[in-house]
């Protein structure tokens, strides 16, 4: 399919004001000592379980040195634990402790609650609007 003039002007800003509510959902955190990239790191863990640093360096796409400073500095504060592989010895696996899990979820309540406030300006027509283009946002979040 080939977009139209229209659609490309729609795209451009489109990913203008997707960026700029990321960046302000990214804001309301529980701790704000943490930085986007630990919040992240914290989220895919409490919602994934253990994974190697391997395996979150891809998912952020960092390099693994950064990914190992990230964790340094999680588990400096109890955030995350190491342990042994549970098949290959050679490498660690990397936990969300309970105060991380208290972390993400007063995050994702704190973000919930900013976005519900601000959705109160909105008319009923644009809520509408949003409720309908939810499915096609999450699709394309998904491609």
């Amino acid at each position: 399919m080939s977009l139209s003039d229209a659609d490309r002007a729609a795209v451009a800003v489109l990913r203008a004001s997707v960026l700029k509510l990321s960046r302000r959902l990214r804001n309301q955190r529980a701790d704000e000592t943490l930085s986007p990239t630990q919040l992240s790191v914290l989220t895919i863990l409490v919602a994934r379980g253990a994974m190697t640093p391997g395996e979150l360096a891809r998912h952020e796409k960092v390099q693994p040195p950064s990914m190992t400073r990230v964790i340094a500095g999680l588990e400096e504060r109890g955030l995350v634990r190491r342990d042994p592989h549970p098949e290959d010895r050679r490498q660690i696996t990397v936990t969300a402790t309970e105060p991380a899990a208290e972390v993400v979820a007063e995050s994702r309540r704190l973000g919930n609650a900013w976005l519900a406030a601000h959705l109160e300006a909105l008319t009923e027509e644009e809520l509408a609007a949003l409720r309908a283009a939810v499915p096609v946002l999450e699709r394309l979040a998904q491609l």
